[in-house]
């Protein structure tokens, strides 16, 4: 199956709880429960959701990891129902590996920062409290600083947060499936999305228009731009055809993970197979799996 930008978020009961309550709050529902919210119109929900989203970052002190997720909602491990994240399942042989092509953008945090007005401001303190929270404990924050020595702070919050919220679970999970029998193709988007001067960079949901040929969609025009280039065309048929291909035959076109390579298809302009090009962070998370987000 195909697995794009695997996210590493997920929730505690507590901090669930806290989190559906206010949002619960906001909408007037008489309780935060399912049955309260059936009958809210499904357009105001999701109106609410953004704005809601939007205002995540006031409550960090009591919401913590969460509030820099892009989201508040995000399954919850309650040891029921999902009883635990994927990767320590799939690690401890309490699930079975399958077949999956994992991939992820270069610059998965990029979206997130140019939509939220965000980037090109981000300081120093923005950095730490990025390292303090996201980086694996308890040596991440010094290994990131030991591993991207020239890194700005606007360097820094990026790396550190594409890699928690999505390339790191990404390729732990491309990993861990493989660990468990499974056959994993990893790749990794590189071409610069064109819209708003390059900006973007090879954003989160850039992979969206490319695999499903929508590029005149409005998440392909916002990305890509009204014209779509010859050279955005011809990476959207080769991302297209790895898909048909691997659902197919089980074969996506390129090396399949192996522990010790990390062989991963490198989307671009030119595409190539090489190792990962995230070899730096995979070094960081080495033993680390994405934990679920609590209160603070």
């Amino acid at each position: 199956m195909p697995a794009h930008s695997v996210p590493g978020l997920h929730s505690t009961p507590a901090l669930a709880r806290q989190v559906t309550a206010a949002f619960a709050d906001r909408l007037g529902a008489a309780a935060p429960t399912a049955e309260a919210l059936r009958d809210i119109d499904p357009w105001h929900l999701a109106a609410e959701l953004t704005s809601f989203n939007a205002g995540l970052h006031a409550h960090r002190q009591s919401r913590g990891r969460l509030t820099d997720a892009g989201t508040g909602l995000c399954p919850v491990v309650d040891g029921d129902v999902l009883p635990e994240t994927p990767w320590p399942a799939l690690t401890g042989a309490r699930a079975s590996g399958t077949e999956l092509l994992v991939g992820h953008t270069r610059d998965e945090f990029r979206y997130f920062s140019v939509m939220s007005g965000r980037y090109g401001t981000f300081t120093e303190q923005d950095a730490h409290a990025a390292l303090e929270l996201h980086a694996p404990q308890p040596d991440g924050a010094r290994a990131y600083r030991a591993a991207f020595p020239q890194a700005s702070p606007e360097e820094m919050v990026e790396t550190v947060y594409s890699d928690a919220l999505f390339r790191m679970p990404s390729q732990k999970l491309a990993e861990a499936n493989a660990a468990a029998g499974g056959t994993s193709y990893l790749f990794e988007l590189c071409w610069t999305a064109p819209a708003l001067g390059g900006i973007l960079g090879a954003c989160h949901s850039l992979d969206v228009p490319l695999a499903f040929g929508t590029l005149d969609s409005p998440v392909g025009t916002q990305l890509i731009g009204e014209q779509p280039t010859p050279e955005a065309v011809a990476l959207s048929r080769e991302l297209q055809q790895a898909w048909v291909r691997f659902i197919t035959t089980g074969d996506a076109g390129w090396s399949a993970h192996r522990p010790g390579e990390h062989l991963t298809r490198v989307l671009d302009a030119k595409s190539k197979t090489l190792p990962s090009p995230e070899q730096a962070s995979r070094q960081i998370w080495e033993g680390h799996s994405p934990t679920p987000f609590d209160l603070s």
